[in-house]
């Protein structure tokens, strides 16, 4: 019986055999050259937008993507038309997250107490129908970007893409509640469309470079995570995150935060106030990373690459 080394017959699928404990340098970058951009996440509608825009113009933060985690769906027509406008004019990338998923229905898997895995799975048919119908919605309104959590999901959205069903410039952002901890995994979902990828956010650095090494699109790493999804304060890292993990979108969550999702209007006071303080979160990474010595230039407002919304079309 010949031995069969499973490193050995990982890298000759292309993988690497292990994570990583020598940190590379990432060769790889956004196309205007750069190699990192920063997310502010969790903005949950024009209040929240306007509220970063402001913010981040005060800070002197280069804000250059906003995502939500509430819905399409939970959005209405002219609420979508007024995040679309406010960042259209700023250059900057919308991504609003198709919706729904199990942990929102009626599924009891999801509530059991092994279920978190299955939370964000799309729960049956409906609500893959669903999940579609919200990425169709935002396209109709000029959106380009949508978070995707569901593995079906994404393979019908880069299916429907490639024949002209979405607009070509339409992106699947693939969210932190679809898990990507390893680099096989990781190269499936660009396989299946996914045009940048949130990592599980305990990854260390080395299992990190060990993704980037395998798949070409931007990676999404939280440098601080909500409580609900590991709470990490990431900071220090943050000079190192975009040495092995380039291009990457270093996105500014935030700890000891309430829950708001789903939101809507009756938490707006909550939501824009968390919305301001991710963005004087973002300020204080950036300035420990010009501390390191680190001060290079990131994209600007509209850059090659960035979703920002375009004109919708009539309606």
């Amino acid at each position: 019986m010949v031995d069969k080394n499973p490193r050995q017959l990982l890298e000759g699928l292309g993988l690497p055999g292990r994570d990583f404990t020598e940190l590379p340098s990432s060769s790889k970058r956004f196309p205007d050259g750069v190699r990192y951009r920063v997310e502010i996440p969790s903005t949950e509608g024009p209040a929240c937008l306007a509220a970063a825009l402001e913010e981040a113009a005060r800070l002197g933060v280069p804000v250059r993507r906003i995502s939500q985690g509430s819905g399409v769906f939970l959005l209405t027509d002219d609420e979508i038309d007024e995040m679309a406008d406010l960042a259209s004019e700023a250059g900057v990338e919308v991504s609003l997250f198709a919706r729904p998923a199990a942990g929102w229905g009626t599924s009891a898997a999801a509530r059991a107490p092994a279920g978190g895995v299955f939370a964000a799975s799309a729960h049956g048919q409906d609500q893959v129908r669903a999940c579609l119908d919200d990425a169709l919605r935002a396209a109709e309104h000029g959106i380009r970007s949508v978070l995707i959590s569901d593995i079906g999901v994404l393979s019908v959205f880069g299916q429907l893409r490639a024949r002209g069903d979405l607009p070509p410039d339409m992106q699947a952002k693939v969210s932190v509640m679809l898990p990507v901890a390893n680099a096989a995994t990781a190269r499936v979902l660009e396989d299946l469309g996914a045009d940048t990828l949130n990592l599980v956010t305990d990854l260390t650095l080395g299992e990190i470079a060990a993704i980037r090494s395998t798949v070409d699109i931007p990676l999404d790493v939280y440098v601080e995570s909500p409580d609900n999804i590991g709470g990490f304060l990431r900071h220090h890292e943050l000079p190192e995150l975009i040495e092995v993990a380039a291009p990457v979108y270093v996105k500014f969550g935030l700890r000891n935060a309430p829950d708001v999702y789903p939101s809507g209007t009756h938490l707006d006071a909550t939501t824009v106030a968390l919305t301001r303080e991710r963005v004087r979160r973002a300020r204080l990474g950036l300035d420990l990373l010009q501390r390191s010595g680190n001060t290079e230039k990131t994209s600007d407002p509209g850059a090659a690459g960035l979703a920002v919304p375009v004109n919708p079309s009539p309606r």
